[in-house]
């Protein structure tokens, strides 16, 4: 019996010992296999490290890399893509793989067994810069048929009033700008860049809530709704919306403005069919014929153009409503088309009488004495002349004669009473004529005195057949 249990108990003790040992080769095989792999249930930036070797870890972190994606945002809602395999992306090995395998507690690897360990290292890499530039040209926002380029806000009509358009944003990107932010978003591992958030799309200068923009449109309808008539009475010249139109011209960039020029030419038309001094007259004599009177007079209206212009331009840009008249340089008395008008002093020189109406009617018929034609002092004719001065009691400087009317229309020529003479009309202007003046009887003189003014028309004609008369050759002087 007693040898039978002693054979058990060395059964038993052996079978410890192999046990013990098969346990201690267990631990030192453990041992010496994880000083050259990673503990199971290791990870390593995500990696599974678990029994594998600091260059199957560092080969498993390469394929991880090479599976980066970039990926862009792009306006409008589409994405496109940049992959690591595009940028022949490499892990570049700093030894911190090696050192996290030296760290790791070999010793206790039993125990380590059953723990997660989730571990981190910074990764590093390396990828090929130059073929930045030939990716971004195979992706779609950089070809050329879906790039859309930002518009500018912008004034354009809409019915009858000009109105800003809004800015378009586009799709164009700023090429260097966009390469940087795609390089930086790589070397930061960030996988996503939203190329509107980072600023990236080249953007409209000018948007709807440009102050300057509002106010040129506001400028523009302002200058639509003004009406300008000028008025000829007889006839007017009016400036409306259809003709204020025609004046905005569209520049080459879509601008709109007023075309001042154009603004100008329209002043200058309304001029030449306007003006009247200094032009060719018709005229009804009162003897009833219609002569025409030759250019060359100083009695009519003229326009100033350049002050007109800017008048009318100044009316424009505050939207005026009105009824106005031109700028003028020069005025007559009646501004119908007969600018002559009801009120004039009208000389026959073959006749050797002159007329003078008041809105009208005739306040005197009288016979005169017009310049001495033998001595070449005869008085200018053929044409409308306007009076230039009014003097009662005048004295001519170049004789001393005192007359008590005056009234000068050409220079030294004029109508004054002449108390020298004692006849009027016939034939005494043709050897005893006046200097070239108007020789008219005190009382005739009197009553064209107080109803000629300043500004008033004289017309001189030789006769009905020949309107203009001999030409003086003398010196024509007062009296």
């Amino acid at each position: 019996m007693k040898s039978k249990k002693s054979k058990n108990l060395i059964l038993i003790i052996v079978l410890l010992v192999i046990l013990i040992g098969a346990l201690v080769a267990i631990f030192f095989i453990g041992n010496w296999y994880y000083s050259k792999r990673f503990l199971p249930h290791t990870t390593i930036n995500g990696v599974d490290a678990s029994d594998k070797t600091a260059d199957e870890v560092r080969f498993a972190l390469q394929d991880k890399i090479r599976e980066y994606t970039l990926t862009l945002e792009e306006r409008g809602g589409s994405t496109e893509k940049i992959t690591g395999d595009q940028l022949y992306m490499q892990y570049a090995d700093d030894g911190s793989i090696d050192r996290l395998l030296a760290e790791q507690n070999k010793k206790l690897w039993l125990i380590e067994l059953a723990k997660d360990k989730n571990l981190s290292v910074s990764t590093g890499f390396t990828y090929d810069e130059t073929t930045v530039d030939s990716i971004m040209d195979g992706l779609n926002c950089f070809q050329e048929s879906n790039i859309v380029e930002p518009q500018d806000a912008h004034i354009d009509e809409s019915g009858d009033t000009f109105t800003v358009v809004d800015a378009e944003a586009g799709t164009k990107l700023k090429r260097d700008e966009t390469k940087t932010a795609i390089e930086n978003a790589i070397k930061n591992g960030e996988t996503k860049l939203n190329l509107e958030d980072a600023g990236l799309y080249e953007e409209p200068e000018t948007t709807a809530d440009s102050e300057e923009l509002q106010k040129e449109c506001d400028t523009l309808n302002t200058m639509l709704s003004a009406n300008i008539t000028y008025d000829f009475k007889d006839r007017t010249k009016v400036v409306d919306r259809s003709v204020i139109r025609s004046w905005i011209k569209k520049d080459e960039n879509g601008s709109y403005a007023l075309d001042e020029n154009a603004v100008s030419d329209w002043v200058v038309q309304m001029a030449r069919e306007t003006d009247t001094f200094g032009l060719s007259h018709q005229f009804t004599t009162s003897t009833g014929e219609t002569i025409q009177l030759a250019a060359g007079g100083d009695y009519g209206w003229l326009i100033s153009r350049d002050a007109t212009t800017q008048q009318l331009l100044t009316d424009l840009k505050a939207g005026k409503t009105e009824t106005i008249e031109p700028v003028y340089r020069y005025k007559g008395v009646d501004r119908s088309t007969n600018d002559i008008g009801n009120t004039y002093c009208e000389v026959n020189i073959s006749l050797q009488r002159m007329w003078c109406y008041k809105d009208g009617q005739l306040i005197a018929d009288t016979p005169v004495v017009t310049g001495n034609e033998a001595r070449g002092t005869c008085t200018p004719s053929g044409s409308v002349w306007a009076i230039d001065a009014k003097e009662a009691n005048a004295t001519f400087e170049s004789s001393g004669v005192k007359v008590d009317y005056w009234l000068p229309f050409n220079d030294g020529c004029g109508i004054h009473d002449a108390s020298w003479r004692s006849e009027y009309g016939g034939t005494i202007y043709k050897t005893n004529g006046s200097h070239g003046c108007v020789n008219t009887p005190h009382d005739a003189a009197g009553k064209i005195f107080d109803v000629m003014e300043i500004g008033y028309p004289v017309v001189v004609y030789y006769s009905v057949d020949q309107v203009v008369g001999p030409k003086p050759t003398g010196t024509i002087t007062a009296g």
